[in-house]
């Protein structure tokens, strides 16, 4: 391999080492300007996109212990880097696709380790995300918490309603 190519070859084995997760996409009919507008909003939510050879791609794969179904990768293929949370990029990645007339299809996707069908990364993106899974297990672990503290109260105030009564009642047999 010419040195140019194994440089290139290492760039993206590093890319794929470090990223949290990662999809490859197929594209047509992407302009310059799309491609840009595309990139800064995938920058923003924490991923990189990167067009490369299928052939540089498949075996920066196999370098890094990804093995990607080669009948799959058809077209032009490029690839989506997560390297912060892999629900927002997909999110972004499916807003963008869908406000621009389907311009990318999800082909297949690697997360934690394990490689995803174009259905199971459709799936994460549908996901809510950290922070509301946080708030929704917050709330999981409250509820309970919450409704034996009520009942804990309407038993003390039971309690103090009753004296009380019986305080006013003692009263008003006095006079």
């Amino acid at each position: 391999m010419r040195p140019e190519k194994e440089l290139l070859l290492d760039e993206f084995k590093e890319k794929l080492n470090k990223s949290q997760a990662l999809f490859v996409t197929r594209y047509q009919k992407m302009t310059p300007n799309l491609a840009a507008d595309f990139r800064q909003m995938i920058g923003k939510s924490g991923g990189d996109f990167e067009v490369m050879r299928k052939r540089i791609l498949l075996k920066a794969a196999n370098a890094s212990g990804i093995h990607f179904p080669q009948e799959l990768l058809i077209g032009h293929v490029g690839i989506v880097f997560v390297e912060k949370d892999p629900i927002e990029v997909t999110k972004a990645f499916y807003r963008f696709s869908k406000e621009n007339d389907e311009v990318f299809e999800v082909l297949t996707g690697c997360f934690e380790g394990r490689v995803c069908t174009s259905n199971d990364v459709k799936a994460i993106s549908e996901l809510p995300s950290k922070d509301e899974m946080r708030a929704q297990f917050l709330a999981l672990l409250e509820a309970p918490l919450s409704t034996t503290l009520a009942v804990m109260d309407s038993l003390l105030t039971s309690v103090i309603y009753c004296l009380e009564n019986k305080s006013q009642s003692g009263s008003e047999e006095t006079n």
